[in-house]
């Protein structure tokens, strides 16, 4: 073990709140995975593309040996087996899972960006990720979570379920 990594989790498709707990639960079948914080759920409101149902987020915290490209596969392997269907960009999904933080790594590559380069303007993976880390730092942005959570503008309708 010894890579710190951070992932949301999303559901906007049938019973959203069990498809996230299942996604929790296949992410950490996995015995190359331990988990160290799991942020509450909450209902939050779509961006992106507002004419669709309202989602449910969350964010947990796992150690894993391994690295961003095989964790990235894995979690897409879980979407899969989880019903996820590819629709349209921000459009509605079964389940969603991403990798915001690895370590403090910073990955620019086609298939994968880390840290998540939207973190700083979504409450749904603010307010999670504040919940369980406050203090996480954000490489790129040289800034606290929490720091960013005070930088935003705007509510964007995130409810503690």
């Amino acid at each position: 073990m010894g890579h710190i990594a951070y992932i949301g989790i999303g559901s906007n498709l049938g019973d959203k709140r069990n498809h996230c707990e299942k996604a929790i639960s296949q992410i950490l079948k996995f015995d190359r995975h331990r988990l160290l914080a799991k942020s509450s759920l909450f209902k939050t409101e779509p961006m992106g593309y507002p004419s669709q149902d309202w989602f449910v987020n969350g964010v947990i915290k796992i150690e894993t040996d391994l690295e961003p490209p095989d964790l990235l596969q894995t979690l897409k392997d879980i979407e899969s087996e989880l019903g996820r269907a590819e629709t349209f960009r921000w459009g509605p999904r079964t389940i969603d899972l991403d990798i915001l933080f690895f370590d403090d790594l910073e990955i620019h590559t086609e298939e994968l960006q880390i840290p998540h380069p939207l973190i700083q303007n979504r409450q749904f993976v603010l307010v999670p990720l504040v919940e369980i880390d406050r203090n996480l730092f954000h490489p790129v942005l040289k800034k606290s979570i929490q720091e960013l959570l005070n930088d935003l503008k705007e509510d964007q309708g995130v409810e503690k379920l």
